[in-house]
Order: C-alpha cells, then structure tokens, then sequence
C-alpha cells in the first residue's frame, strides 16, 4: 500500500514538472515573439523620425534669398504647402498607426499587431517617397547655381577649343565661313543669357540655355570637323574628278566604245545636283549625311574609270579572241568541207557505221549554227550597241562551244587514222610475227632430236592458219579495223606460245642428254643405276624428254647430293 501512495506521488510530481516546463516554453516563445515585433517597431519609429528630421525647411530657407520672380516665388509656396501636409498630416498620422501597432502588441494580439506593422511600412515608405521627391525639387534650386557654373564652365572651355581650332584654319571652310562665325556668336549670346538669368534667380530657365548651349556646341564639333573635308570635296576634288570623266567618256565615245550603258551623262547631271544641295545645306550649317553623299559620289567616279580601263582592257581581249576564233571557225569549216568531200571513199575504206555518220553530221550541223551566232556578234560589233565586257562573254562561249565540236571532230579524225594506222600497224605486226614463226623452225633444227612431239606440230598448225586470217583480213574492202586487229593479236600470241614450246622444249631435251651423259660415270658403280638410266634413254628417244630428264636427276641425286644445281651449271656455261 505504501509502495502504490510512492508512485503515486512521483507520478503527480512529474506531472507537476511537466506543465510547469510547458508553461515556461510558451512564455519564452511570446517573450521572442515580443521582442521581435517591438523591434520592427522601434526600426519604423527610427524611419519615421528620419522623415520628420528632413532638412526640407533648411533648403526652402536658401529659397527664400532667390525669391525674385513669380515663377519661383508659386514654387516656393507649392513646396511648403507640400512640406505642411506632410508634418501637419502625414506623419501624426504614421505616429498613431505606431501606437495602434504598440497597442495590439501589448494586448497580445499579434495577428493584428502584423497587419497594422505591414500598412504602417506602407505608408512610411509613401510619406518618405514625397519627402524625398520634394527635398530634390528645392535642392534642384538651391544647388543649382554651382553645378549650373561648373557645367557653363566647361561648356566655356569647348567653345574655346573650338573656337581657336576653326580660328586656325578658317581659310579651308570657305563660303561656310561666314554662318559658323555667326553661329559663334549665337553661342557667346546663350553665354550671356546664362549670366543674365543668374542674376535674376530664373533657375527655371537656367536648365533650357544649358541644354540649348550644349547641343549646339556638339553641333559645331561636328561642323568645325566636318566642313572642311566637304569643301575640300564638294569645290575641289569632286568637280576635277568629274572634269576627268566627261573628257575621258568624249573621248573613248569618239574611239567607238559603247558607254551608254554606263549613263555618264545623267550621273555626272544628277551629281553636280547633289553637290549643290549639300553646298547650300551647308550655308545654315545641315551636314547630315553631306560627308558620307560626297564619299559615295567621290567612289563612284572612281569606279567609272575603273569600268574606262575595263573596257579598253575588254576590248583588247575582245579583239583578240575575235581573231582566234574566227581563224578556228574557218579552219573548221574547212576541215569538214574537205571530210564531206571524201566521206563516201572513207566509209568503203574503213567501214564507217551509220552512228559515225550520224555524229558527223550532227557536227556539221552545230557548226552551222555557230556560224549564225557568230554572223549577230559581229552586227552587234558593228552597231557599237553592248559593252565589250558583254561582247567578251559572248565570244567566250562561242570559243567554248567551237572548242566542243573540235574535240568531237578530233575524236572523229582520231578514229578514222587510228583505222589507218591499225592497217599499217597490221601489216608491220604480220611481218613480225611472220619472222618468229620462221626463228621457231630454225631453232628445231639446231639440234637433232630423235623425235619432235606431236603438240609442237599442232601449235605450228594453229599458228600458221593464224597468219593466213590475218593475211585474208588485209585482202577484204572495206576493212574490218576491229575484226583486223583480233587476228593479228590471236596470231601474235600463238606464234609467241610456239616459239616458247621450242626453246622450252630444246632446253629439255639438252639437259636430259647432259644429265644422262654425265650418270654414265656411276653405272658400274653404283646399284640400280643402270636400270633407271637405261629407262631415261628410252623415254629421250620416245621424245619424253622432260620425264627422261625427272628420272636421271631423281637417280643421280642419290648418288650426288645438289647435282640439279651442278648441271644447271654446266649447261649455263655451255650455252654461253
């Protein structure tokens, strides 16, 4: 009993503990969630006091000095009508949104607390927005003078610059000397309305002159830059490139050029109307674009004694291919007048196809054809109507298409000698293969043989029915060039076949007699020898001379190592 009253006891003591450990945790957490909200307070009372600590009244103090106009003077009432509502409304009303925050905080109603802080920051941020706003406005005022000073300083220091740099080389501006002096002047004046507005406080206006002057001295820095290489260009340069032109145009006109293509005469009109306009553009001072106009003239003059050059450069190839071409097309027109006049002998002699035919005439067709082309070049030559840069292109591809049917006329030509010399050729090849056939009959006589093979007979046959074809072939009108040349190469090879045979085959049979003669010394000797000799005889005198010649060196190689070698040897030796 008295152990449960125990646990009992240490069971509501934890309980206890317990709660008073939760207790404690929440008021910790308000006590951070306090603090934190109050500091966000205490941060926008901070902001709040930055607003009404301005120096606004200061600056419209600094105004008061300049009030010396009306204009000025409704400014200055504008900003302290602004200023008012801004400390007399604006930021009492800020001081009760604090309060109201501060409130709902010491209530502890922090969902509340939350909205007024977030409108409060709101309004904060308007009221320090028109606070600034308005600071600046007076500022613009107050400062201006110092700032406006500097900048007419500087404003000053290029005007001078300028002014010394157009000094030093008035001479090269010409008739536009004049407006710029005057323009000079229009600045000096905007210097003295400067002071003249100073004076009387107008800072209104102080910012319009500056402006005015700025803009005009960027103007002159333009014009003191510019001008000179347009007089340069618009009264001297262009004028004497466009003198050069005409003259030369006249002339080369004269010389039989066709230029009208080029319209000289209009541009050279149109640019001397350019050249006036940005002249007199001039004279008020408008340069836009005059400089890159006068540049883009300036180039293209250039260009048009580029196109004089390329024309008398034109005209030099153009004549010199006119020359060439004419005397090739009346070599072609030639060639196949002279090949027409005697087609119907070198059809009979070399039997022509009808496709060979075809092709010439086809040919002499094109020919035709070009002919005409040629016949408009020329009348268009002589009526000096196309540029010799286009009548150029013409005669190159008229070259281009005679150089064509050249190449199938030369084709032509080609085959038709290559069927003469093929005859020709026929004829020295029969003698050729005539006198090999005649060195193989002699060759089998130089040595006796018991027996001649009957292949080497055969062999002789087909070779010599070979040489009969061929002879057959040369006889027949007209020749079959491609027929001709297939019985003089079949002959050639059996003939060649032929007299392989007979030197192979006396090379055999005289290293079969050497190699037998030389065993002769071992008969007695040497066991069985005898036999495999007596049997090599036997096939030497049957004609078998290549397997007379396996046996004796397969014997004599077992009695004398290498003797293959030693016989060949020795047969060399002979033969030399």
């Amino acid at each position: 009993m008295i152990f449960l009253d125990t646990i009992v006891l240490m069971m509501i003591t934890l309980s206890i503990v317990a709660f008073i450990a939760i207790i404690v945790i929440l008021l910790m957490i308000q006590k951070r969630k306090d603090y934190v909200i109050k500091k966000q307070l205490d941060h926008l009372e901070v902001e709040k006091n930055k607003i009404d600590s301005a120096p606004i009244i200061p600056e419209l103090s600094k105004v008061e000095s300049y009030l010396k106009n009306e204009k000025l003077e409704a400014m200055y009432n504008k900003w302290k009508e602004r200023l008012e509502v801004i400390r007399s409304n604006q930021i009492p009303k800020i001081t009760d949104m604090l309060l109201e925050a501060d409130y709902s905080l010491s209530q502890q109603d922090y969902k509340s607390t939350i909205y007024k802080i977030a409108k409060l920051e709101m309004e904060i941020y308007k009221v320090k927005t028109n606070s600034d706003f308005l600071l600046n406005e007076i500022k613009e005022i107050t400062s201006s003078e110092e700032r406006n000073r500097a900048i007419i300083t500087n404003l000053k220091s290029i005007y001078r610059d300028l002014y010394q740099k157009y000094s030093t080389a008035k001479e090269s501006f010409g008739e536009i000397a004049r407006p710029i002096d005057l323009q000079f002047e229009n600045i000096a004046k905007r210097f003295e309305n400067f002071e003249t507005v100073m004076e009387n406080n107008e800072f209104t206006e102080i910012t319009n002159i500056i402006k005015a002057i700025d803009e005009m001295l960027k103007h002159m820095t333009v014009v003191i830059e510019e001008v000179p290489s347009i007089i340069l260009l618009a009264t001297s340069i262009l004028p004497k490139k466009i003198e050069e032109a005409v003259v030369e145009y006249q002339q080369m006109t004269k010389e039989g050029f066709p230029l009208d293509y080029l319209n000289i005469e209009y541009n050279v009109t149109e640019a001397n109307k350019k050249i006036d306009d940005i002249l007199d553009r001039a004279k008020v001072l408008n340069l836009e674009d005059s400089l890159f106009e006068l540049k883009v003239l300036s180039d293209y003059f250039d260009s048009v004694f580029t196109d004089f050059e390329k024309e008398k450069v034109d005209r030099t190839h153009y004549e010199e291919s006119n020359k060439v071409f004419c005397r090739k097309l009346e070599k072609m027109n030639q060639l196949l007048n002279d090949i027409f006049a005697q087609i119907d002998d070198i059809r009979n002699l070399y039997n022509l196809s009808n496709d060979d035919i075809k092709v010439l005439s086809n040919v002499r067709e094109s020919l035709c054809n070009l002919n005409g082309d040629y016949k408009v070049l020329i009348d268009h030559t002589g009526n000096n109507t196309f540029a010799y840069s286009k009548l150029t292109k013409e005669i190159e591809n008229l070259t281009i298409k005679l150089s064509a049917l050249e190449e199938n006329v030369d084709n032509i030509l080609d085959s038709i000698g290559s069927m003469k010399e093929d005859e020709v050729r026929a004829r020295q090849q029969l003698d050729e293969i005539k006198l090999i056939l005649k060195e193989s009959k002699s060759k089998i006589r130089e040595y006796n043989l018991p027996v001649i093979p009957q292949n080497y007979f055969v062999e002789l046959n087909e070779a010599q029915v070979a040489i009969k074809e061929i002879v057959k072939e040369l006889e027949k009108k007209p020749i079959t060039i491609n027929v001709l040349n297939t019985r003089v190469d079949t002959a050639r090879d059996l003939v060649l076949k032929l007299y392989n045979t007979t030197k192979e085959m006396m090379k055999t049979a005289m290293f079969a007699e050497m190699a037998i003669v030389y065993g002769n010394r071992y008969r007695s000797a040497v066991e069985d020898l005898d036999k495999f000799l007596t049997y090599a005889e036997r096939l030497f005198y049957k004609g078998e001379y290549q397997k007379s010649l396996e046996i004796t060196i397969n014997s004599l190689n077992k009695v004398e190592q290498g003797i293959y070698d030693k016989l060949l040897g020795l047969y060399a030796r002979e033969e030399r």
